[in-house]
């Protein structure tokens, strides 16, 4: 290795150990709410235009799918802004932390949705209290670069992924509430703590 590829080595080293010691400020409380009002709105249609979720699959994974884009397009648009203001030479470092911490948990909520439609149809009633569990994880996996409290957003989705597989057990339904209202209640918890937290001082150091 030449001298200039070590030296290059040692500064994305260095860029990389100050970017995981920095408090990620790239999540904002109004986005995190307008993806409460995603899922919310999604709630809302499938409740009115899908009279039976059970019997069509298909038409329930594909709306939380085009909510779950929305969102995460609109996650994506302002963490990418944010952190650029916030963060200016340590962004791109910043971000793809930020993304590598949440992304196992996203990859296996969408296998899992495959997997369960396409060998197991008759288990989708689960799928809800799973995406909630794997969401939490994701939370949990972030709370080391984020404020302390987002660890109570992680605890409520884990909470209600239990107590979603439980409700869906007696009934084995698939129920745009039991997706919906979770998720827009976790949502809006997350934007109540990332307006609430004190920025650095509420962080991990």
């Amino acid at each position: 290795m030449s001298d200039l590829d070590k030296a290059l080595a040692d500064i994305i080293a260095i860029r990389s150990q100050l970017a995981a010691g920095t408090a990620f400020r790239g999540y904002g409380p109004a986005t995190m709410a307008a993806t409460a009002a995603v899922a919310l709105t999604t709630t809302l249609l499938q409740h009115i235009l899908l009279a039976d979720p059970t019997g069509q699959p298909l038409a329930f994974l594909l709306g939380w799918a085009a909510a779950a884009v929305i969102s995460l397009s609109m996650i994506g648009i302002e963490m990418r802004a944010r952190s650029r203001r916030h963060h200016s030479g340590l962004a791109d470092v910043m971000i793809h932390q930020a993304v590598e911490q949440f992304l196992p948990a996203g990859i296996a909520g969408v296998l899992l949705a495959v997997l369960l439609w396409k060998f197991a149809p008759e288990t989708l009633w689960m799928l809800p209290g799973l995406w909630q569990l794997l969401t939490s994880l994701g939370v949990f996996a972030s709370v080391r670069s984020l404020p302390r409290t987002v660890a109570l957003a992680g605890a409520w989705y884990f909470l209600a992924g239990f107590a979603v597989l439980l409700l869906a057990s007696t009934n084995h339904v698939l129920s745009p509430w039991t997706m919906g209202l979770p998720f827009a209640i976790g949502q809006g918890l997350m934007a109540a703590i990332l307006y609430f937290a004190s920025g650095e001082a509420d962080a991990e150091e």
